[in-house]
């Protein structure tokens, strides 16, 4: 653990040196404010706490932002100490290869925490404490946080896998814009496109929410839309998931399991790789 903690400390500090934490808070902040003010302004049709608008609101910033920024912090994590020739120097020392991968990791995590939830949490706070908000909700928009931290993780161990398979830095680079655009954007279109084609003969409802657990930003949708009853009911969805049998803990369990298998991909191919 205590080479772990090493490890993550070296990538926190990187982090906080390449400014990569300051341009994640500032973004994060600035953006979640914005939406959290507008999600505040009285709307006369939406029966709903200003936490619950902005929990939807940032939710779908968050499937767009917090991937890019994990795929962005971890696309060369290996991949771009293999060409620096600083890999096998790490090496020398006493420390096991998944040390390196679960040291790297911890630290790419809490850069992303801390970037969440001074992001986040700032915007919240301000939105409370100077906009006069009601702080209605704020369970809703703190597991909101929580379950960002969570996809971002997913991602992050999907940028190391992405980073131990590919020889140049450039190659993982490509791959990690790939990876976005399936899982953001191409994913869902291919899914829509296959219910506009079906038209609801063979794709019912539940069919249709197992399809969406496939992708774990979708994973993370339903997760933070259905988790409490005031978010649910202001983005319209009240009953739906509980109606597909998507519990919070399966919801949570299939992210964890978009956490572990990238990992256990990337432990296995970095043990058999030479130097």
């Amino acid at each position: 653990m205590k080479m772990l903690w090493i490890l993550a400390t070296k990538e926190l500090r990187d982090g906080l040196r390449n400014r990569w934490i300051a341009a994640a808070i500032i973004v994060l902040g600035t953006l979640a404010l914005a939406l959290s003010l507008l999600g505040s302004a009285p709307t006369g049709t939406v029966k709903a706490s200003a936490m619950d608008i902005s929990v939807i609101s940032l939710a779908s910033l968050s499937v767009y932002l917090i991937p890019l920024i994990a795929l962005m912090l971890s696309f060369d994590a290996l991949v771009g100490e293999f060409e620096r020739g600083t890999m096998m120097l790490l090496l020398t020392y006493p420390v096991k290869r998944w040390q390196v991968i679960m040291g790297k990791f911890l630290g790419h995590v809490l850069i992303l925490f801390i970037a969440i939830f001074a992001g986040y949490g700032g915007a919240m706070l301000i939105l409370t404490f100077v906009n006069g908000a009601s702080l209605d909700g704020w369970q809703a928009y703190v597991s909101m946080m929580a379950n960002s931290l969570l996809l971002g993780a997913v991602f992050i161990a999907l940028g190391y896998l992405v980073s131990v398979l590919v020889k140049e830095r450039a190659t993982a680079a490509g791959t990690a814009i790939g990876l976005w655009l399936v899982f953001v954007v191409l994913y869902d279109l291919l899914l829509f496109g296959l219910l506009l084609v079906d038209e609801g003969q063979v794709i019912g409802q539940q069919l249709f929410s197992m399809l969406m657990l496939i992708s774990p930003t979708d994973t993370y949708r339903i997760l933070n839309l259905s988790m409490f009853d005031g978010v649910s009911q202001a983005a319209g969805i009240a009953g739906i998931a509980s109606e597909a049998g998507l519990s919070g803990t399966l919801l949570i369990s299939v992210l964890l399991l978009w956490i572990a298998a990238p990992l256990a991909a990337t432990l296995l191919v970095f043990q058999k790789r030479e130097l």
